[in-house]
C-alpha cells in the first residue's frame, strides 16, 4: 500500500509539471498575438475581432494564472494549510468561469449597441488578422490538450482558449460575408452567437468548481453505494455513519467515516479491511476512519 501511494504521488507530481508547463507555453503565445489583434482590432473597427481581442486578453490572464497556480501548488502543507496549496487551482478555475462570463455580457452589451449604429468594417484586413489569430489558438489549444484534461484547472484554461478558437472562426466567417455582399451585421450577430457558447462553458466551469468549494460530494462516488458496499463486504462492521465525501482537487477526493464494530472484531484489522475496499473499490486512497465498540460519542 505504500509503494501504491508513492507511486501514485509521482505519478501526480509528473502530470503537475506537464500541465504546468504547458499553460506556460500557451500563454506566452496567446499573449504575444493578443497585442497585435487589439491593434487590428481598432485599425479594421470590427467588434468580432476586437470581442476576440479582449478575449484573448483574458486567455493569456487566465493562462497565467493557471500556470500560477499549478506553480504555487507545489508548495508543501503548513502547520496553517494542513491540505496544502492545491485548492488554489479551484480558486482559479472558478474565477476563470466568472471572468468567461463577464466577457460574454459585455461582448451583448456592445453587440446590442452596434445594431443600432452600424459601423463601416475593413474586412479584408479583418480576415487576416482573424486567420492568424485561429492560428494562434489552434496551436495554444493543441498545447493543451495534451494535458489532464480532468483537472478543473486545465479545463479553465482551455475553456478560454476554445471560446477564442470560436471567436475567430466567427470573425473569419463575418469577413467573407462582408466582402461577398456587405452586410456588416452579421459581424454582431455571430459575436452574439459565439458569447452564447462561451456562456455554456462559463457555467460548467462555475458549477463543477463550485461543487469542489462547497465540500459537495464527487459526482463519480455515491455515499449510499460506498455504505452499502462496506456492510457488505467487511466483516464486523455492524453501521457507518457521519459519512462525509469531499474533495480538494479533482483528483484528491476524501472521505471520513465512523464505523462501528461488532463486539470481539479485532479493530486495527478491521480498520486496515475498510480502507483497503475503500482504495481498491472506490478510488479512495486519503481515508479516516473511527472505529467504535460501543455508542457513537458525537451526535
Amino acid at each position: 500500500m505504500a509503494h501504491d501511494h508513492a507511486h501514485h504521488h509521482h505519478h501526480h507530481a509528473h502530470t503537475h509539471a506537464g500541465n504546468e508547463r504547458r499553460t506556460l507555453i500557451a500563454a506566452a503565445i496567446t499573449g504575444v498575438f493578443m497585442i497585435a489583434e487589439v491593434i487590428g482590432g481598432i485599425l479594421t473597427g470590427s467588434l468580432a475581432l476586437l470581442a476576440d481581442a479582449a478575449h484573448m486578453f483574458t486567455d493569456f490572464a487566465a493562462l497565467a494564472l493557471a500556470w500560477f497556480a499549478f506553480r504555487l501548488s507545489r508548495r508543501p502543507a503548513d502547520a496553517r494549510r494542513t491540505f496544502g496549496f492545491d485548492r488554489i487551482q479551484v480558486l482559479v478555475a472558478f474565477a476563470n468561469g466568472v471572468t468567461l462570463g463577464v466577457i460574454v455580457v459585455w461582448i451583448a452589451i456592445e453587440a446590442l449597441g452596434r445594431l443600432a449604429r452600424p459601423e463601416d468594417i475593413e474586412a479584408g484586413p479583418m480576415m487576416m488578422i482573424a486567420t492568424l489569430g485561429l492560428l494562434v489558438n489552434l496551436v495554444a489549444f493543441w498545447i493543451l490538450h495534451g494535458a489532464d484534461r480532468e483537472n478543473l484547472n486545465i479545463r479553465g484554461a482551455a475553456a478560454h482558449v476554445m471560446g477564442d478558437i470560436l471567436g475567430s472562426i466567427a470573425a473569419i466567417v463575418a469577413a467573407a460575408v462582408i466582402l461577398l455582399t456587405g452586410f456588416t451585421p452579421i459581424d454582431t450577430l455571430l459575436s452574439l452567437a459565439i458569447s452564447a457558447l462561451i456562456a455554456v462553458s462559463a457555467y460548467r466551469l462555475m458549477r463543477d468548481a463550485g461543487f469542489i468549494l462547497l465540500e459537495a460530494a464527487p459526482p463519480d462516488i455515491d455515499r449510499e453505494h460506498v455504505r452499502d458496499d462496506l456492510l457488505a463486504h467487511i466483516e464486523g462492521v455492524e453501521d457507518i455513519h457521519h459519512m462525509h465525501v469531499w474533495s480538494i482537487t479533482q483528483e484528491r477526493p476524501m472521505i471520513t467515516l465512523h464505523a462501528r464494530l461488532a463486539a470481539g472484531a479485532p479493530v486495527d484489522a478491521t480498520v486496515k479491511r475498510i480502507k483497503l475496499r475503500l482504495h481498491e473499490a472506490h478510488g479512495l486512497a486519503h481515508v479516516t476512519v473511527e472505529a467504535e465498540l460501543g455508542e457513537c460519542a458525537d451526535h
